[in-house]
């Protein structure tokens, strides 16, 4: 073999092993395609709840959950609906009502005054908040005892100061509970259900008073109409009681995100109404 033969044959094996390719790492990081979004994780107790009085259930195609709108303006004020079989009932032409104003959540539930309620609250919060508004009706699952007459007022104020914490701009609406009728006699009201109902919204009203949270008098909107409204099963009501119910929450709701933009970096303007302001039948007419 001649000298030079053998380094040559040796080079040319080397460049065409190596043909077209980098011994040197490329820094670049190679492109990963973004996974796809996926659904919330399910709050146990929430989607799950259940409530053992027969006579007291969602009244409705959806059952207890929490319905969270599809968010694409990232600027519109954000809205949870708190209530149970009754915001079943309006939830639909209220959000309709707000369309184009606020992407509205529900959380449907079955829930009263408790340490349970307060607990799941603060889970809804951080799962779905922050909220610029939280309109809440609740209390007709509380009748009967479930909650100590001691008790309300302390876990009343908790539920509001867990809403404070979590969403500390949000405006607060509460809306009384309705009435309850006699079972296939709406004309007159239950002597013992509807009694404990007017002893809780005479403590809510109490407590609203005294921190200046607005309440819309769900219970006086259809209290003289219920032989007309009432759907006869002690608890819930037509679709025109609904209608009524959906129309006010939307004129009170649509009074304090007057101007709001959503940003939970930054604090809200203030819409807050004079300390024991009430809207009722009056002011949704």
């Amino acid at each position: 073999m001649k000298q030079g033969i053998l380094p040559a044959f040796v080079w040319t094996s080397f460049v065409l092993s190596g043909l077209g390719a980098d011994p040197t790492p490329d820094p670049t990081p190679i492109p990963v395609p973004s996974a796809r979004p996926t659904a919330p994780a399910p709050i146990s107790g929430v989607n799950n709840a259940v409530e053992k009085d027969p006579s007291i259930q969602p009244h409705g195609s959806k059952g207890w959950r929490l319905e969270r709108a599809a968010v694409s303006d990232t600027n519109l004020p954000r809205v949870l609906l708190i209530g149970d079989s009754i915001l079943n009932g309006y939830q639909h032409e209220l959000v309709k009502l707000l369309e184009g104003k606020a992407y509205v959540d529900a959380w449907v539930n079955p829930y009263w005054q408790s340490e349970t309620y307060n607990d799941l609250l603060a889970k809804v919060l951080d799962a779905a908040g922050p909220y610029d508004l939280v309109h809440w009706n609740t209390g007709l699952h509380g009748h009967g005892g479930r909650v100590k007459s001691r008790e309300y007022d302390p876990l009343t104020r908790e539920f509001l100061a867990i809403i404070r914490k979590k969403s500390p701009h949000a405006k607060i609406i509460w809306a009384s509970i309705t009435p309850v009728t006699v079972k296939k006699n709406p004309g007159l009201l239950d002597p013992v259900i509807n009694a404990d109902i007017l002893e809780q919204n005479r403590k809510a009203d109490l407590i609203m008073r005294d921190q200046g949270i607005p309440t819309e008098d769900f219970y006086a909107l259809l209290v003289d109409r219920r032989r007309e409204l009432a759907v006869g099963d002690g608890f819930h009501w037509t679709a025109p009681a609904y209608s009524l119910l959906a129309r006010t929450a939307a004129k009170s709701i649509g009074k304090q995100l007057e101007g709001v933009r959503h940003n939970p970096e930054k604090p809200l303007p203030c819409v807050s109404p004079l300390p024991g302001e009430h809207w009722d039948k009056k002011s949704s007419s």
